[in-house]
Formats: C-alpha cells, structure tokens, sequence
C-alpha cells in the first residue's frame, strides 16, 4: 500500500514554501513498509540511509552552540489525522528530501529547488532520523547541516524527469556518497525501495515494492510506500543497492474518514503507482558519475584477466 499527502493538506499545515507547494504527493499500496531506522537492523540498509539527507527551510534550522535545533510540527494533528495512523505522534519538519551522490553533491527533486536563490535558502540536513525507540529527533549536531553552495542543474518536467544537483557549501566527510546504476536501464517487475522523509517525518525505509511500468520517457511507475515530502528520495534497486532514480510525483496520499483523516490505500497494483525520474537522466550531471561509468566499463576486461591468471594457475 502507499500513502500520500495531497498538496492542500501540506499548505494547510503551514507548510507551504515555493518549492513544497509545488509537490506532486504520493500514496501507500498494499500494506505500509515505512519503518523508522531503530527498527532497521541491516548494517547495508542503515548505510542507504546514513547517505539521506532532509531538506529544511533555513528559518527553521537554528544553529547555536554546536547543536542545530530543527522546527518541527506535531505530524498528527498538524494534518488532522486519525490517532490510529502509523507516527502520529511524531514531528514533520522537512519539505523534500535527497541523498549524498559525491562528496559535495546532493541530489533531490526539480520541484524542491526551483532556483538558485532559492536553493540559498535550503539547510541539507543529515540525521533528522529516529535512531532509538521514543527518542525523536529535536536537533542534529552543527556540523550535520550545510548549505547550497551552487544549484548545479535541474529539470522540471510535468510529464518526465524532475530532477536537481546542489553543490554543498562544503565536502562531506562523515557519510559515504550511494552507488549508482550507470546501466541506464531498468526492467519492469525490478524490486525496489525508497528512503526518505515521507510528510516531512524522520528518515523511513519502506521497502517490498517493484517497477510497474519502466517504458515511461524520463522515469518508471513503482508502487512505493510514500508521501509529499518522499519528493527528492533515492529509489534503490532493492536486489542491488544501487539507486534507479528519484521520487517525483504519485498518488493523493489521504483521504477523509469520520471527520480525520488516514493514508490512502490502493491495491498493489491498483491507483495511478509513483513516478520515479530514472537515475539515467541525471548521472550524466553529477561530478562523479563519469568516473565510475569508466571504472564499471572496465570491470568485465579485469574480469577476463584475473579468469586468465587464474587459469594459469596464478593466485
């Protein structure tokens, strides 16, 4: 199942800024995946999403003595939601989300940073996560938030790839940059799972989910788990760890339900599904990529030598 959280629902809140007004909100299929990261105990898993990272509005990041101190909003009654929905009591802060893809480079949605000025204006914020049952996150350490030094590219298209490359104020020396799949491809039926900052809420893993339809100009259908503020995810090959792309656009993410509201839940199979821009069309942009293409073009010719040492009986 998916959940998603329609664009009236966010500027409702009090949410609204010029990039999360123009949120394309997606859903929940079949049953919910999301889980919190105590709840994770894959050390694979856990570095995916030590590599996320949430986007904030500078006003509501507050740096002083060493700790940045976060704005959040109680996420329950902030969107009117029945107190049975999954993280009610939790704290919704983040407008978009994206992940570390080179040692200065962060990758989100098109629609997160409209411009350059306004990517000024955006705190990258990593650890905005629950790392210990109860323990909700109130601030991050200073050294955790970086700026937008340079908006390296974007695109914004409706009906096809969303996607946006910052360059932070800085290198990031303490998480790792994800791998990406430099094929350019991917199959329906692929598995795959998305991490990120569903409604704005601390990092979720919501896995179990696969490709509908890969035939799509610019990006694939998936049935993930996700919700307005997923927009900037990176979606991974669930088989492979390597990221497919990024989490645009889907489904409405509530609906009413005796004067509150609850995810809205489709079939597996059923409801529009979630648009993911492929990872093809943004890897070409990232710094990084063109070296790593280069590295994996050659793995199968260092694959031919070490099989021919080996038949030698070289160790």
């Amino acid at each position: 199942m998916k959940r998603i959280l329609g664009a009236a629902l966010v500027a409702a809140a009090g949410l609204a800024t010029t990039a999360s007004a123009q949120f394309h909100p997606d859903v929940i299929y079949g049953s919910d995946t999301r889980v919190d990261l105590y709840q994770v105990k894959d050390p694979a898993l856990l570095a995916l999403a030590d590599s996320t990272i949430a986007l904030f509005q500078a006003s509501d990041v507050t740096i002083k003595d060493g700790a940045a101190a976060l704005a959040t909003q109680p996420y329950g009654e902030t969107y009117a939601l029945c107190k049975e929905e999954p993280f009610y009591s939790q704290g919704s802060g983040a407008f978009c989300s994206g992940s570390l893809v080179a040692p200065d480079v962060i990758m989100t949605a098109g629609h997160c940073v409209p411009s350059a000025a306004e990517c000024a204006g955006i705190k990258f914020v990593f650890g905005f996560d629950v790392k210990q049952e109860g323990v909700l996150p109130a601030s991050v350490p200073e050294t955790q938030v970086y700026g937008c030094k340079e908006l390296i590219g974007r695109e914004q298209n409706e009906t096809g790839a969303d996607w946006a490359l910052v360059r932070l104020d800085r290198k990031v020396a303490d998480h790792a940059p994800v791998k990406l799949n430099l094929s350019g491809t991917i199959a329906k039926g692929a598995p795959v799972m998305v991490i990120g900052h569903p409604a704005g809420l601390p990092t979720k893993i919501a896995g179990g989910a696969h490709v509908r339809d890969a035939s799509p100009n610019g990006y694939f259908v998936a049935n993930l788990d996700t919700y307005g503020g997923n927009s900037g995810s990176a979606v991974f090959n669930e088989s492979t760890g390597l990221v497919e792309g990024v989490l645009v656009r889907g489904e409405q993410d509530f609906v009413r339900k005796n004067g509150c509201f609850v995810s809205n839940v489709c079939p597996v199979d059923g409801c529009r599904g979630e648009d993911v821009t492929k990872i093809a069309n943004v890897a070409p942009k990232i710094p990084v990529a063109e070296e790593q293409a280069h590295v994996a073009a050659l793995q199968p010719k260092l694959e031919q030598i070490l099989n021919a040492l080996q038949g030698e009986g070289r160790p």
